[in-house]
């Protein structure tokens, strides 16, 4: 696993090992990051389910200010730390072993773009939704990770679904305001 572009593109990252890990394929990290590619310079971005780190470090390597990786893993937190370090971002990410409803219940800021990406079929990403859209600034956006023959709810909040990526056995489900103009979706 490594960060794909950016300042530190080609960095190697410590991946966690087992069954509970599914981390993002490169595939779909490359699709991802081709979304959201004018939208990372200067923003706060929150890795939700953040496992190994590897979302929110590409994202700090294309620019992103700031990252916060949450996780509940002690595990994964331990390898998130290791990444951050051995990157060299330790001073832009910040990370927080927690649940994510704990997390988005006592968090005070705003995030510009959410990256949702929690075990597949668990049940948590509608509630995970829920939470994150009060975390978000004016013009957020919200991705979400899972399952492609998972649907995922068309509004939550003031945000819509704006578009459903498919990529064999993933999906990446993008939500921006609903009252965004069009010319900045």
């Amino acid at each position: 696993m490594r960060i794909i572009a950016g300042s530190k593109r080609g960095k190697k990252l410590f991946a966690l090992e087992g069954e509970q890990v599914r981390p993002t394929t490169n595939m779909v990290k490359e699709a991802l990051f081709n979304i959201l590619q004018f939208g990372l310079e200067g923003r706060r971005f929150l890795d939700l389910f953040a496992g190994s780190g590897q979302i929110g470090l590409e994202a700090l390597s294309r620019g992103a200010r700031e990252a916060v990786f949450v996780d509940s893993s002690r595990d994964s937190v331990r390898v998130v730390q290791k990444n951050l370090e051995a990157a060299g971002f330790q001073d832009r990410g910040k990370v927080v072993s927690a649940d994510f409803a704990g997390y988005l219940m006592r968090e005070q800021g705003q995030f510009d773009i959410v990256f949702i990406d929690p075990p597949y079929h668990a049940g948590l990403i509608e509630k995970a939704l829920e939470l994150a859209v009060g975390k978000m600034s004016p013009g957020g956006v919200l991705v979400c990770e899972h399952g492609s023959k998972e649907e995922l709810t068309e509004t939550v909040g003031r945000f819509s679904r704006h578009k459903v990526y498919r990529y064999g056995r993933t999906a990446l489900t993008v939500y921006r305001p609903a009252d965004l103009p069009v010319e900045y979706i």
